[in-house]
């Protein structure tokens, strides 16, 4: 797949939401390019080229954390928010320690989604 760098790479693997995300990013303006799981964003390269990572916290067979740390170690350097319906006590301050630039909470607003997104973009690309 080809990606251009207004591509928001859209990891979640409830189909409804991954879906309903990449809708919104569509309509904001944005490519989207949905993926099931970490291990399908793990093994496309043209994701490298993306403007910013939506991924859920809680994936089938590694955390959104763990696909952070991984993207990282690979040198894929786009913004990452973290998404995620099962909050607990720190695990925002986790999220950002190891380098996300949002963590949100399901159900959020798509315009917070949105602002999110579009700041993760801007403070990367330092505009």
């Amino acid at each position: 797949m080809a990606l251009t760098g207004t591509a928001v790479l859209v990891v979640e693997d409830d189909d409804s939401m991954r879906e309903a995300i990449a809708r919104l990013l569509v309509v904001a303006g944005f490519e989207a390019a949905p993926y099931a799981s970490a291990e399908e964003v793990l093994a496309d390269a043209a994701g490298k080229c993306a403007a910013c990572v939506v991924s859920d916290l809680r994936l089938p067979s590694m955390s959104g954390l763990d696909l952070l740390d991984e993207l990282r170690s690979r040198g894929w350097r786009a913004p990452f928010i973290v998404i995620t319906a099962h909050d607990a006590p720190g695990l925002d301050d986790e999220a950002m320690r190891r380098g996300a630039a949002a963590y949100l909470v399901k159900p959020f607003h798509g315009s917070a989604l949105l602002d999110a997104v579009r700041a993760a973009i801007r403070a990367e690309r330092g505009s």
